[in-house]
């Protein structure tokens, strides 16, 4: 699986770090970012949660 964030329109809310820290953190710059290529097995679930989650709907995981 993998994460995409759609980071124009992301307001940095910071939720889906706080969720799922092991795939998503944020930037230097207040956005969220994804920082792995692949998300970990035991990551999946919460990698979801985190994209169900977003405000703004940016996230996608597939």
């Amino acid at each position: 699986m993998k994460a995409y964030i759609d980071r124009d329109g992301c307001i940095g809310c910071g939720l889906c770090s706080d969720i799922c820290p092991k795939v998503f953190q944020m930037a230097d710059d207040g956005k969220a970012e994804v920082y792995v290529d692949v998300i970990p097995p035991d990551s999946e679930d919460t990698a979801s949660e985190a994209a169900d989650s977003c405000p703004v709907s940016v996230i996608t995981v597939e």
